[in-house]
């Protein structure tokens, strides 16, 4: 997967990104539960290995198609169209 600077990604992923390292609190309920990996496109981990948050997108009347996906040995990753493509995140750039 390319590699992208947290940087280079819409400001709302870097807010989101803060909130993960905080902890929380999110604004979805959804933020925080287990990503399956069903569209192959990550490593194969155990099941569990992944949990989604949602990057908000402005005007959108839902959740909308951002999310960042992390793994259990720090990886992050980020996909703008809701699982059809990802990046891998340099979240110290």
């Amino acid at each position: 997967l390319p590699v992208k600077a947290l940087s280079e990604l819409p400001d709302q992923a870097r807010q989101t990104w803060e909130l993960i390292k905080a902890g929380g609190p999110f604004p979805e309920r959804q933020d925080g539960t287990v990503f399956g990996n069903r569209e192959g496109l990550l490593p194969d981990h155990e099941p569990g290995y992944y949990r989604e948050y949602t990057v908000p997108t402005p005007d959108s009347p839902d959740r909308g198609p951002r999310r960042l996906v992390t793994g259990q040995s720090d990886e992050l990753y980020y996909t703008p169209d809701h699982y059809r493509s990802f990046v891998v995140v340099d979240p110290n750039r």
